[in-house]
């Protein structure tokens, strides 16, 4: 039944994008910045018991909603996962995004390029040179394939019904919500000091559930593309990823991505007028040009394929007696 709601929700999402998906995000967010304002006093102890408050009642619903559909019917409750799948999950923002990035090259626009990595990634686009774009899309795509994707997949599998993807999106949202600073606060500030204390045990959260899936993604990604460059620069390379880069965890996905791919990822980004971005070198060989984006998306594709091949043998598994 996991496999068929996992298909279900996947090809939901391919065939449309319903407005109620960003909305039910965005209140999310908003309900977020609600209980940080009402908390936080700079101490763990306060994070502790907006991140309880934060997370308890849609892992509630969630897990309600199935417990009592699936008892009536276990098609209701199938429908159910199927709907809180489709809300979380954000396949069709990565590859249709990379899709209007690589038809703008294709196009030879590398304007459009940049505005349409802009309104995807955000941030200063409009100077940066066609491998900048590039790589950038790739890093922002196989971040957002592992947040959106397989990382809810797997809690999805691992804790009965919806409840385990409903804990891990709402529990990135809010890690990304209550980072340790706000843009222009520096680390020693008393703002940005009480930010990261009251924030840290909901990273800390993200962290352990980012334990186990972040590693069998990169090992997917490993197994679909180049094997003995990726298992390198993730053995190599994963522990220099900075924490404002994204962590440890962010550094093995994109290693092992950029080593599947043979391409360098990272890097020091140059923006004119202002001083260059110095990020850890991901990877092996030059830096992708346009022409591997089209690479990038079928890497995840073939990663999520292998997915839905492990979740079927297990399932079939089960089912022998």
């Amino acid at each position: 039944m996991n496999l068929l709601a996992i298909l279900a929700a996947l090809g939901l999402e391919q065939w449309r994008a319903f407005g109620w998906r960003v909305a039910l995000e965005r209140a999310f967010v908003r309900y977020a910045r609600r209980l940080e304002r009402d908390f936080n006093g700079g101490r763990a102890e306060q994070g502790v018991l907006a991140g309880v408050a934060a997370l308890a009642p849609p892992v509630i619903v969630a897990a309600a909603g199935y417990w009592l559909l699936a008892g009536v019917h276990p098609l209701l409750g199938l429908a159910w996962n199927v709907v809180v799948l489709y809300a979380l999950m954000g396949f069709r923002r990565f590859s249709h995004a990379v899709s209007s990035i690589i038809q703008a090259f294709r196009d030879n626009d590398v304007v459009t390029a940049r505005r349409a990595l802009a309104s995807w990634r955000g941030g200063y686009t409009a100077d940066l040179a066609s491998v900048d774009v590039a790589r950038l899309a790739i890093e922002r795509g196989l971040v957002d394939a592992y947040r959106q994707v397989f990382a809810v997949l797997f809690w999805f599998t691992v804790l009965p019904g919806p409840a385990g993807a409903v804990l891990y999106r709402a529990c990135e949202l809010l890690a990304a919500e209550w980072k340790g600073a706000v843009p222009g606060d520096d680390d020693e500030t008393p703002i940005a000091r009480a930010r990261s204390a009251f924030g840290a045990p909901v990273r800390r959260l993200l962290w352990l559930l980012d334990g186990i899936p972040v590693r069998l993604t990169a090992l997917s990604f490993a197994v679909v593309g180049d094997f003995e460059d990726a298992a390198w620069s993730w053995r190599t390379q994963a522990r220099s990823w900075a924490r404002e880069e994204g962590g440890v965890p962010m550094g093995i996905v994109l290693a092992s991505g950029a080593g599947a791919l043979g391409v360098a990822l990272g890097g020091t980004i140059a923006v004119p007028g202002s001083e260059p971005k110095l990020r850890p070198t991901l990877g092996v060989s030059e830096a992708p040009e346009p022409e591997v984006l089209p690479s990038a998306v079928g890497l995840v594709w073939r990663a999520l394929v292998l997915w839905l091949l492990v979740i079927l043998l297990v399932t079939l598994a089960n089912l022998a007696p």
